[in-house]
């Protein structure tokens, strides 16, 4: 039996919240959303056993998401993706540690080999 992992997914577009929802729940994961870098942080819940983040978004972007979380000691990985890229976002976010910089629309294929590959599972 494949084992059950907690992905968390964080972008204010909610159509692209619910759609990565929908493809990392069939690909057989428990799912947690939330619109906003600040409504993650705010969860006392369990860790995630991955990180499915926007970029770009108000408030707290992706990059300083991850900054934060490596200054807490959070050491799940992390697969990042943008609308915008540009390189010296995807180096800086890559050196510390980032599975993955994907540029959106991301392609549900390329997805889920990341995520297994993230997880181990792959």
């Amino acid at each position: 039996m494949k084992p059950i992992y907690r992905i968390a997914i964080v972008d204010d577009d909610d159509g692209v919240r619910q759609s990565l929802s929908s493809l990392v729940r069939a690909l057989g994961h428990e799912v947690r959303t939330y619109p906003s870098a600040t409504a993650f942080l705010a969860d006392d819940g369990d860790s995630p056993d991955c990180l499915l983040t926007d970029i770009q978004m108000p408030q707290m972007d992706g990059d300083q998401l991850q900054a934060e979380l490596l200054a807490r000691g959070c050491t799940y990985p992390m697969i990042f993706m943008t609308g915008f890229p540009n390189d010296a976002l995807r180096a800086r976010v890559m050196a510390r540690g980032a599975r993955a910089f994907l540029v959106k629309p991301v392609d549900g294929d390329a997805m889920a080999r990341c995520l297994g590959e993230a997880l181990g599972i792959a």
